[in-house]
């Protein structure tokens, strides 16, 4: 037997999978815009998109912190989702991650921020 699923929901599964695929010059950009939001907030970023240095897919943006006792780190990628629009995701949760959508970088700053402090702080959700 098959899957149960329907197909349109199959359909849209690989769809957005390809535009996601396709689309690494948006990822990268809104990676950027991002970037620059959480340096704002005094945490260090690593880029492991760029060509010439590391070339890697997905590109991903590794935000980390330092607590008093080690460092977190928050591993941020881009991802197509319905609607022609695209998100933010924690790599590591993959579908399940979603933190915000690309259009609302405040929110999405805010997000990666409680994301770091809880892990910092366990105590702080």
């Amino acid at each position: 037997m098959g899957s149960l699923r329907p197909l349109n929901v199959r359909a849209e599964r690989y769809v957005l999978r390809w535009r996601t695929r396709l689309g690494r010059g948006t990822a990268i950009r809104y990676l950027d815009l991002l970037d620059g939001a959480i340096t704002s907030k005094c945490y260090r970023c690593v880029r492991l998109y760029q060509v010439e240095e590391v070339p890697t897919w997905p590109p991903l943006l590794w935000v980390f912190a330092f607590s008093p006792s080690n460092h977190v780190k928050v591993v941020v990628r881009v991802r197509a989702t319905p609607g022609g629009a695209w998100g933010y995701y924690e790599a590591g949760r993959g579908r399940c991650g979603y933190l915000a959508g690309c259009g609302d970088l405040e929110y999405a700053t805010e997000q990666v921020d409680a994301l770091l402090r809880h892990r910092m702080f366990p105590a702080t959700w």
